[in-house]
């Protein structure tokens, strides 16, 4: 049921302008990203293999467009996940959800598995630029395996958290916007790193759990952080499900 449930959602998500608009958006400005790098790497490549620099096109074209993705991806996931939850308020049709003998964590995972499918094809169509670059040059394999290993635990995050914040309001709005306060400022967070508070907000940063896979690394404590902030989300969600249904 839960995978029936999804393959719905996942209709009505590419029936919907929006989400093809915004996969077109993020495409687009990740696509001139990379042109850009590629120029500017073309540009430095002799003064490179003069200098016998150990920098290559994986340092310095693909990293750079992974890390801008993890922050484009942030802006664009409030406006795909808002109506996830929401909407079904604003209709009304959250009665009929709460009226089916389906229990509640399934429609969660239903909904959440659907924007998911999403995610996956946007992350298979910034995967095809790296990989595009293997008709003309040597690249590392492995630290691109691990970069999108670490994207993709970043957009389920992302995902995670927006539809537990739509899970919260009538209102799709209200939900892009705390959508993106929040994912935003679990970004930032890393920015101060001299003393313990710091190192506190630095294991609690998206970013600073992101970027080690960006480099190459593949942590457990990393994965941990994302699988927790997952688990934790959705157990929220469905916890606020059951209120909202015990309160009608």
């Amino acid at each position: 049921m839960i995978l029936a449930l999804a393959g719905r959602e996942l209709r009505a998500l590419f029936l919907s302008p929006l989400a093809w608009s915004l996969l077109g958006v993020a495409c687009f400005i990740l696509a001139w990203l990379f042109l850009v790098q590629i120029e500017s790497f073309l540009q430095i490549e002799p003064q490179l293999n003069a200098g016998r620099s150990e920098l290559g096109v994986t340092d310095l074209v693909i990293a750079p467009l992974f890390d801008a993705a993890g922050l484009l991806f942030l802006l664009l996931t409030p406006l795909l996940t808002m109506r996830l939850l929401s909407e079904e308020y604003r209709s009304g049709t959250i009665r009929l959800l709460f009226s089916s003998p389906l229990p509640l964590y399934q429609i969660v995972l239903g909904k959440y598995l659907a924007q998911l499918g999403l995610f996956l094809l946007l992350l298979l169509l910034t995967a095809l630029m790296p990989l595009s670059l293997l008709l003309g040059s040597a690249i590392d394999l492995g630290r691109v395996a691990a970069a999108l290993l670490g994207l993709f635990l970043l957009l389920a995050s992302y995902a995670a958290v927006g539809l537990l914040l739509s899970s919260l309001t009538a209102q799709p709005a209200v939900a892009a916007v705390t959508t993106y306060g929040v994912l935003l400022l679990l970004w930032i967070l890393n920015i101060p790193r001299s003393d313990e508070p710091g190192q506190l907000l630095q294991w609690l940063s998206l970013a600073g759990h992101y970027r080690p896979f960006i480099s190459g690394l593949v942590r457990s404590g990393d994965v941990a952080y994302f699988l927790l902030l997952i688990g934790s989300s959705l157990w929220l969600a469905s916890h606020h499900l059951e209120r909202r249904r015990s309160e009608t």
